[in-house]
């Protein structure tokens, strides 16, 4: 075997090891996608009013809707999309870059609105104020469906691998 049939096995392995890897956070983020859902579900029967919070049961359940959304998004910007480049042979660049080439490759639909998102996951981890959880938990019931769109589009976008 000469050496560069030998690089080309190797980089054929390291991209199989990823593969699997990004196998397994499919599956966490199926796990992670279906708490999210249930967490929607709860949260969306709930009326939200200007001028109050919620009442404490309702306020649990819309915490571990925000807990969750911000878990999610971590998982697929931190761990799917990097992959993904890993696997594509683009893992360069900035968090911002990730974005754009997500939106490029259709696993999200729009980069401006995904940075919105990550900028509301920043809120829901950094915010401690209640006036601000009024604006936070219906950012969050409406950005949820964008995420969960997302997480079908990644597993459309990884069906590539499998072939």
């Amino acid at each position: 075997m000469t050496n560069e049939s030998g690089k080309k096995q190797q980089a054929g392995e390291k991209n199989t090891d990823r593969i699997l890897l990004l196998e397994q956070q499919l599956l966490a983020m199926a796990q992670m996608e279906a708490l999210l859902k249930w967490s929607l579900d709860r949260c969306q029967a709930i009326l939200l009013t200007n001028d109050q919070m919620p009442e404490q049961e309702d306020l649990e359940k819309f915490e571990s809707l925000t807990a969750r959304f911000a878990r999610f998004n971590d998982i697929l910007l931190q761990k799917i999309f990097r992959l993904i480049d890993t696997i594509d042979l683009e893992d360069v660049g900035t968090v911002r870059d990730r974005i754009n080439r997500a939106e490029k490759k259709g696993l999200i639909e729009d980069a401006q609105r995904f940075i919105e998102i990550r900028e509301l996951r920043n809120s829901i981890a950094h915010e401690y104020q209640p006036e601000a959880l009024r604006v936070i938990f219906p950012e969050t019931l409406q950005a949820t469906p964008i995420l969960l769109d997302i997480a079908e589009r990644v597993r459309k976008y990884c069906q590539r691998y499998n072939s």
